[in-house]
């Protein structure tokens, strides 16, 4: 499928489920659209993902830092895991929030909000990270295959590219989104080599595992124009070595 008809394909899919959790007044946003939805039922998710065996196993959780992964991260937290978190759009040369449950300052329910997280979680570059046991990434849409879409940024995807060129992502790290389940939709969704795919679906009321979903090796330099990779230093720093 061509760049521009994907693109498309994709806005379709973003709409179609933005529309859905609107009408089923399902989100606790003004506007979901051009967000990833803060469904309402998120606190119900990450209770049904903290009772999985995989998410038990994991000491080290690499989390987006949308409204609706808050309860996944407080959890995280309060249950002695460390929390990576992305500088919003990878901008600094250390591009992840470092939580550490034993250094923090305030109640992880605190620490675990993206704004409180930019000031007192110190940062660090991605070679700094510890393997990651488990990623949480955020969703627009998935499929029961594993396809998932954003918002349409790319930064989760570069992220993943990132730490698996950096050792840091292993074929025994869990990929989850936690999702509404309006989010989970039956249209194809159309993917590239560099979207991620997912482990784990979980919503309020159903976990759903997905047959051999995509994972990239690495960072696909050809879908990335050189604007982009001069905004992202860690893509810059890679470059260079």
């Amino acid at each position: 499928m061509a760049a521009n008809s994907l693109d498309r394909a994709k806005r379709t899919v973003r709409t179609q489920v933005w529309d859905a959790l609107t009408a089923a007044d399902a989100v606790h946003d003004a506007s979901v659209h051009g967000r990833i939805p803060h469904f309402k039922g998120a606190e119900q998710a990450a209770d049904r993902l903290a009772v999985l065996s995989a998410w038990q196993r994991a000491s080290v959780v690499k989390a987006v830092p949308d409204k609706a992964q808050l309860p996944v991260r407080a959890r995280a937290l309060e249950e002695g895991k460390t929390v990576y978190m992305a500088v919003p759009k990878l901008a600094t040369p250390k591009p992840f929030y470092l939580l550490d449950p034993a250094a923090l300052t305030v109640p992880p329910a605190e620490a675990a909000d993206s704004r409180t997280a930019a000031v007192i979680a110190p940062t660090v570059e991605v070679d700094a990270l510890r393997p990651l046991d488990l990623i949480v990434l955020g969703s627009v849409a998935v499929n029961r295959d594993g396809a998932r879409i954003g918002k349409g940024a790319g930064y989760s995807d570069i992220e993943f590219a990132l730490l698996t060129e950096a050792g840091l992502v292993t074929p025994e790290t869990i990929i989850v989104t936690t999702v509404h389940p309006l989010q989970v939709t039956a249209t194809p969704i159309p993917t590239t080599d560099h979207d991620v795919g997912v482990d784990l679906i979980v919503t309020p009321d159903e976990t759903i595992t997905c047959p051999a979903p995509h994972r990239p090796s690495g960072v696909d330099w050809s879908s990335l124009t050189t604007e982009r990779i001069a905004a992202i230093p860690a893509l810059m720093a890679r470059q260079a070595s």
